[in-house]
């Protein structure tokens, strides 16, 4: 294949030694730079194809003037086969700096907003120092990796491909390389999108009514579980159901998991029950106030052991035979124990799972929130603090929490034991400070704090339990605590992103050293670019504010957007930052557009092309993510079987509730959405 090497400006050559392109079918493209304000270069490449090209693979590539230290990229590619695919374009760009320069590539959306002949990657080859736009057809390798497929077509007329180079020497923006990034294309392409149809027409009171509905009426008899341990009446919604549970489902019911209630750092019945909560007492309904009290009852019916507690408790199951085919089904309350997240290095047996520090730390922190803006109810106080006393115990020398304890001896298990799940414990131990008095939870907190700035911030050393031990289990026998070396990045999950600006959000409310709110954008900004800043044509439901996972994942609009959109706005206002706040909202907006229901439109017929049995009676639905495997399409590809009450519409219910007691109507308000 050709390569060419194109001229450069003059003001690029301290940062670029080399940007090299091929041609397309032989034809060389017009190339156009343009000066943008604020030293930002926007580069235009033109091909006009005289009649159909077949061409496997078309790059561009970019070779920096200085060695870089630093590298970043949206997705993995740990092979030279491996590519970045536009399905992972949430806020893209690749990002390189040394100790003295900052050098960022971003493609350019306006034309992928147009429609493209052939799929847009990018490519980030640390040791080879190289970054790559480039077009192609593309596979799915693992979960979720893309690799080059050939195939690629381009059609007679003018084929266009075109991005946005960034420099700059400032010490502050080598810091957060991100700033920058999200700035601009927030202006360009999410700003104008949230202040002009993004927002505007949305009621989330209406979504709050459909998932509330679909909850205790429609499918009731699959979601609300009610029960008795020891004499005590408990209850909660159930941890997942499917489309066969559906009223309108014409076949056999199925259960995916085994029936369970969990309070883990995903799954928390305690925090959807905040939001039951919040909304009955908004609405004077003693029902929706008497279930979320029964959750509360079922939190603190968690055993404790030596100030340790499980996180899931379910029902045996069984196989059932209809008409030659078994079906999986619940053998009832009445055959329920006790254990723990089967998300862990060992087993997928809840049973035999060990105690997770997190899900623990996160359980009393909800218990914490629940006494402190709900009811003063001292069993709950008691609970957390008897966890926290237990919890001082395990801190390291350097400052970290382990990641899991053996149920029977409470030693470490050695993995994670050194990770961004400290954080979690640093808000906990901060707010059992505020509400106690004790000078060891704010001290304990401090040093695990001061740990996580040291030994994980600087290094993006993202990893935690969603990183290797959920769906996407690439790199977990070869990459625990290991980067991939062809693009000098740990695997990264934005879960402990998020855990880490929290903590580091509170621990300045707490201290006023401007290092950690510093430190904490600089996590927050990092965790933004998980997020998609923009409406790809190629994503068949809204995605603006929506969150993806993590470097090796395919989600959009996942549900974690509901727990990150208050933090986004706490930040935009202790900022002054007006852009943290639409993207605050714009993440509960996004909340919610999963959602089975007449006023999401496309995400309607989306759905009922997915299941056709769909009606009215399944309004409040929603799939916890869209795209997760990597692929979606017009035919339904990417919508999900099953709904979590506590990862889906309970959850987004319970942020929305949340935001609006926390800063009211009328903030909401005045930035155009519609209650």
């Amino acid at each position: 294949m050709d390569r060419f090497r194109m001229d450069l400006p003059e003001q690029c050559k301290e940062f670029i030694s080399e940007i090299s392109y091929e041609s397309l079918g032989g034809t060389k493209p017009r190339i156009e730079w343009s000066l943008l304000c604020g030293g930002v270069f926007k580069v235009h490449l033109s091909f006009e194809l005289k009649s159909s090209v077949s061409q496997d693979d078309w790059q561009l590539n970019l070779i920096p003037a200085f060695k870089p230290e630093f590298h970043w990229a949206p997705h993995l590619t740990p092979t030279d086969e491996n590519i970045i695919d536009q399905h992972s374009f949430r806020s893209p760009a690749l990002i390189v700096s040394s100790k003295d320069k900052l050098l960022t590539l971003i493609p350019d959306l306006a034309i992928l907003s147009k429609g493209t002949p052939v799929r847009w990657y990018l490519d980030l080859d640390a040791p080879g120092n190289k970054l790559t736009l480039g077009m192609s057809e593309y596979r799915i390798v693992d979960h979720v990796i893309y690799s080059r497929k050939p195939g690629a077509v381009y059609p007679e007329g003018i084929v266009e491909v075109g991005f946005y180079l960034m420099f700059s020497e400032d010490k502050e923006k080598i810091f957060n390389p991100w700033r920058d990034v999200l700035s601009f294309l927030w202006n360009n392409w999410g700003r104008p999108l949230f202040e002009g149809e993004g927002l505007s027409n949305t009621s989330f009171e209406k979504y709050v009514e459909y998932t509330y509905q679909w909850a205790f009426e429609n499918w009731k008899e699959h979601v609300w579980q009610e029960f008795e341990i020891e004499g005590k009446k408990v209850g909660a919604p159930v941890f997942i159901v499917n489309v066969t549970q559906s009223p309108n489902y014409p076949g056999e019911v199925n259960e995916r998991e085994f029936r369970s209630i969990w309070n883990q750092a995903w799954f928390s019945s305690l925090r959807s029950a905040q939001g039951i909560f919040r909304y009955g007492r908004r609405k004077k309904d003693p029902a929706l106030i008497e279930k979320a009290r029964l959750t509360k009852e079922l939190a603190l019916s968690a055993p404790l052991d030596r100030g340790f507690f499980p996180s899931v408790i379910g029902t045996e199951m069984e196989q059932v035979e209809i008409g030659g085919k078994l079906y999986n089904r619940s053998k009832g309350w009445n055959t329920y124990f006790w254990g723990n997240s089967n998300r862990n290095p060992w087993t997928w047996d809840a049973k035999k799972s060990p105690y997770h520090i997190l899900d623990m730390s996160w359980t009393a922190l909800l218990m914490l929130r629940w006494y402190d803006e709900l009811e003063k109810d001292e069993r709950l106080l008691d609970y957390a603090v008897r966890y926290a006393d237990a919890l001082l115990n395990l801190q390291d020398e350097k400052g970290f929490f382990p990641g899991w304890l053996d149920t029977e001896t409470l030693l470490p298990l050695g993995v994670l034991d050194e990770s961004p799940e400290t954080s979690m414990s640093v808000t906990f131990l901060l707010k059992a400070f505020e509400l106690t008095g004790k000078e060891q939870y704010k001290a304990s907190a401090l040093k695990a704090m001061d740990a996580v700035c040291e030994h994980i911030i600087p290094v993006g050393r993202w990893e935690d339990f969603e990183t290797y031990w959920s769906c996407c289990r690439f790199g977990t026998n070869s990459h625990v605590g290991k980067k991939f070396a062809r693009n000098n990045m740990y695997k990264q999950c934005n879960f402990s992103m998020f855990w880490t600006a929290e903590a580091l959000y509170y621990t300045y409310k707490y201290t006023k050293k401007d290092k950690y709110l510093k430190l904490g954008r600089r996590c927050l900004d990092e965790m933004l670019m998980t997020q998609a800043s923009w409406q790809p044509p190629y994503m068949y439901l809204s995605t603006l504010g929506g969150f993806g996972v993590m470097n090796a994942d395919g989600e959009w609009n996942d549900a974690r957007q509901s727990l990150f959109a208050e933090l986004i706005i706490q930040y935009g206002l202790e900022l002054g930052e007006k852009e943290y706040i639409q993207r605050g909202l714009a993440a509960l907006r996004a909340s919610f557009v999963m959602m089975y229901c007449p006023e999401n439109e496309k995400t309607k017929v989306q759905w009922e092309v997915a299941w056709p049995f769909f009606n009215s009676k399944d309004y409040g639905f929603m799939m916890e993510n869209y795209g997760h495997g990597g692929a979606v399409s017009k035919k339904g590809e990417g919508m999900g079987e099953f709904t979590i009450f506590d990862w889906g519409n309970g959850a987004a219910c319970e942020s929305y509730m949340r935001i609006l007691d926390h800063f009211g109507a009328d903030f909401i308000q005045q930035l155009g959405v519609k209650l």
